[in-house]
Parts: C-alpha cells; sequence; structure tokens
C-alpha cells in the first residue's frame, strides 16, 4: 500500500492511498470468504462453491464492493498514521481508479486538527481584579445563618400581611371549569415571593384563617401552558394556617450552637477571613480564564466545522446528564420551552467554538513550550480526585479509561494556564469618579451638538457688498 498528501489546504486534506493488484487480490479473496455463503451453486454445498466459479457464473466483479469496503476500512487507518495526519471528521472517498493491471487508487478528501499561529501569550495584559470584604458582607452572611436556623410560628390573631408564609387549598377554573393542574390541597405560600400568577398572592392580604373566597387573575401571555395563556381565570381558595419567620437572637450563645467558635465576635472575624479567601480564589480564576481567553484572541486559527459540532455535542451531552441528576429529561426541557434540538445547538454554537479555540491553543502553546507531565504528578491529582469524590483511584482509572491520556491532558492544560498567567501584566482598573464621567459626558453631548451646528452656519448665505449698500 502506498500512501501520499496530494493537496493540503488549511485544514482540509486531498489525499491518495493506491494498492497494487496483487494487494487488492487479497482483498477479493478476503471478500469471497466473507460473503461465499450467500451464493447457491448447483452441485456444491452453500459455501463451498470455488471462487473462480462464482466469479464466472455471476461477474468477475462479484466481490468487488465488498472487497473495496474491507480494502478502504483496513488501509485508511494505516494511511492515516502513516501520514501522520490528526483527522477531525469522516472522510469522503472516491474511487479513483481501479483495473486488473494496476489495482486501485481511493482518492480522499479529509479535514484535520488545524494548524495553530500563536500570538503573544506571555506579558499579555488583564485587569486586575480588586477583592474586599465589607462589614456588611459580614452581617449579611450571619443574618443568612439565622435565617437557616429561624422557625415557622403560627397565627392565628390577624389577617394575613405580605411576606407571611399560608398553607391553603385551591381550585381553579377557566371559564367554570376546572382545568389540570388548577388543584392543590395544603399547599404552602410565601405572600411577595411572586412564585404564583400576578395578581394571585396580593388578594390572599387581609384574608383571615378558614376563609374561602375568589381570587381572580388572568393568565399571561406567554404562559407555558398553551390552553391558558390570556385566559381569565378563577381560583376558590380556603385558607388554612398564617405563619410568620421567628428568627434567633444573633448572641454567643447562637454562636455556640452553629459554630465551632465562643463569640460573635470570633464568627465574624473567621468568616471575613474565609470569604476573602473564597473572592481571592474567584478573582484568581477569574484573571487566569482572562488571560487564556486573551491568548486564544492573539492567535490565529481556523477552525473545521466538524470540531465545533463535536464541542456541541459534548456540551448537550453535559446538559442531558445534569437534567437527568435533577430528575428531568433533556426530551421534556424542550417540550416544556418548546425549542427544538436545532435552537439549543446553535445556542451553543459559540462557546463550543470557543472551546475548541482554546483548547487547540493550550495545545499549541504546550507543544512550543515542550511542557511534560511526569507519572508522579499523574498519580497525585488521581489520588486527590479520590479523596475528594470518597472513590478508590481504581474505580476512578476504571471510570474514565484512559486515565493517564485523561490526566496528562489535565494537567499540561493547567501548566499552560499557569505560565500565561504567571506572565501576565495584571493592571490596576481605574474606577472613573461619578462627577468626571458627568463632565465627560456633558462636554461629549455639547461637542455632538455644536458638530450639528455647524453645517447649519456653513450653508448660511454671505452677505455681498451689494447688500450692504441697500443697507
Amino acid at each position: 500500500m502506498e500512501s501520499k498528501i496530494v493537496k493540503k489546504e488549511g485544514y482540509k486534506v486531498e489525499m491518495e492511498i493506491a494498492l497494487t493488484k496483487e494487494e487488492f487480490d487479497g482483498y477479493i479473496t478476503k471478500a469471497y470468504n466473507k460473503d461465499k455463503n450467500k451464493y447457491t451453486i448447483q452441485g456444491f454445498r452453500k459455501g463451498k462453491a470455488p471462487q473462480y466459479l462464482i466469479e464466472r457464473i455471476y461477474g468477475k466483479g462479484i466481490f468487488y464492493d465488498t472487497a473495496v469496503d474491507m480494502a478502504l476500512n483496513a488501509e485508511y487507518p494505516k494511511a492515516i498514521d502513516n501520514l501522520k495526519l490528526d483527522v477531525v471528521d469522516y472522510p469522503h472517498v472516491d474511487l479513483k481508479d481501479m483495473d486488473e493491471e494496476n489495482g486501485i487508487t481511493f482518492s480522499i478528501n479529509v479535514d484535520v486538527k488545524p494548524d495553530v499561529e500563536l500570538g503573544k501569550y506571555k506579558g499579555v495584559e488583564i485587569k486586575k481584579a480588586e477583592v474586599e470584604v465589607s462589614d456588611k458582607d459580614v452581617e449579611d452572611a450571619l443574618n443568612r445563618e439565622a435565617d437557616k436556623n429561624s422557625r415557622m410560628i403560627g397565627i392565628e390573631d390577624r389577617p394575613v400581611q405580605d411576606g407571611d408564609t399560608v398553607i391553603i387549598d385551591y381550585e381553579g377554573f377557566v371559564d367554570n371549569v376546572a382545568f389540570e393542574g388548577g388543584t392543590a390541597e395544603k399547599q404552602q405560600l410565601v405572600i411577595g415571593s411572586k412564585t404564583f400568577i400576578p395578581g394571585f398572592e396580593e388578594q390572599i392580604i387581609g384574608h383571615n384563617i378558614n376563609d374561602e373566597f375568589d381570587v381572580n387573575v388572568k393568565f399571561p401571555d406567554e404562559y407555558h401552558a398553551e390552553e391558558l395563556k390570556g385566559k381569565q381565570a378563577v381560583f376558590k381558595v380556603v385558607l388554612h394556617e398564617i405563619k410568620v419567620k421567628e428568627l434567633p437572637v444573633i448572641d454567643d450563645e447562637f454562636i455556640k450552637d452553629i459554630s465551632e467558635y465562643d463569640t460573635v465576635e470570633q464568627y465574624k472575624e473567621e468568616t471575613k477571613k474565609k470569604m476573602l479567601e473564597e473572592r481571592q480564589k474567584r478573582a484568581e480564576d477569574s484573571m487566569r480564564s482572562a488571560a487564556l481567553a486573551t491568548a486564544c484572541k492573539n492567535a490565529k486559527v481556523d477552525i473545521p466545522n466538524a470540531m465545533i459540532e463535536r464541542a456541541t455535542d459534548n456540551i448537550i451531552d453535559n446538559m442531558r446528564m445534569e437534567m437527568q441528576y435533577s430528575g428531568y429529561t433533556l426530551e421534556q426541557y424542550l417540550e416544556y420551552t418548546g425549542m427544538k434540538m436545532e435552537d439549543i445547538r446553535s445556542q451553543y454554537k459559540e462557546q463550543a467554538g470557543m472551546m475548541v479555540v482554546r483548547d487547540l491553543v493550550v495545545e499549541a502553546i504546550k507543544n512550543v513550550e515542550n511542557i511534560q507531565v511526569t507519572d508522579e504528578e499523574i498519580e497525585e491529582l488521581l489520588n486527590k480526585d479520590a479523596e475528594t469524590y470518597k472513590m478508590e483511584p481504581d474505580r476512578i482509572k476504571q471510570a474514565i479509561g484512559d486515565y493517564k491520556q485523561y490526566y496528562t491532558d489535565k494537567i499540561a492544560s493547567d501548566k499552560v494556564v499557569d505560565l500565561i498567567y504567571s506572565s501576565a501584566k495584571k493592571v490596576k482598573e481605574v474606577k472613573e469618579d461619578k462627577k468626571d464621567k458627568e463632565v465627560k459626558e456633558k462636554k461629549s453631548v455639547d461637542k455632538k451638538k455644536k458638530q450639528d451646528e455647524e453645517p447649519e452656519k456653513k450653508a448660511a448665505p454671505k452677505k455681498t457688498a451689494e447688500d450692504k449698500s441697500e443697507k
């Protein structure tokens, strides 16, 4: 077998695979052995007729189609390997030549992983993220903790107010007919949460326990249920309970109950420290992403559509898995939103393209910088993941498959981002003073106004000497 590249333009490659007569004859024999049971020849048991006899009766080329498929399936991977092509799409194959004397030649067009022309990736400029934690942030965190430890108490001596939690039964009617999904018993509802149809919650305010009353609403024009869009509805409501949230007193005893600390001050101090660490990490992650994005923007690469489609497939597969964990399917989501799979693919196409560019740029930098990954680094990250996910390392290996390649790619990618980020210039963002901003905006408006007026002045006729004399 002889293989060669005929033409390469960007990521598009035209190649040829040529087999000699003897090589192709070997595939014809294999095709005969594969298909001989299909033919019945008088005087021979099924599958026992010799090759020459089947060819004489059915025609010389009877095994050619199968032989061509077998030859292509066997020789194409070898050719790709010999020519060191990183193929990213299915090949388009033409049978260029086939004769008894010269054998067979395939002409194949295929897309390969594109070359990347790297731009500046060291010393790129990114905005420095400023991180701070205010006293209000800490107070808000403490109040959230108190809210988590609150309890609900029943109210019986007053009507419903905004912010109360109520327990109700309701049944909904459109044109005096109960509709599907419009009935519930002992339903909990926070007044003011805006979780029900607009206007529903407000009409419960002022009612007392055991009241039975009607709530009149109109379904939104964009409501998810087609048969209810824009319809007037009446809900018959029974009010069973009124509850309010009772917050605990935030003191040292409360802090001892919810944490390892003894005082409110200790808790605030440690909370501030943890919040600062978390925000610093998020800020660094954001700056690392910004540095990598800048390196990608500086690079030049023409991406095959097949790579974008594959990346889109990966995004949708991840969506599908996340939805399954939440208890519903992607098909249910599409039905609920009225979207089609084509809409989802279109929505994520840009993101998929960015992912492909990122991976290609990272790989190119890894090769240029000769970034290596050791077995020790792989084992270290494997054990770290095992500890994080509470799994045995062997189980993770089994779940991943080619775990060495997986961790090699992951570690190498992190090293590339480390390299880009560590050399990046972190520029402090200058926040414009409000007064300065207003002055600039006013100047801009005045300038535009002046420019708009100038043509009118130029168009005004000049007074001639004759005009002046007449005066």
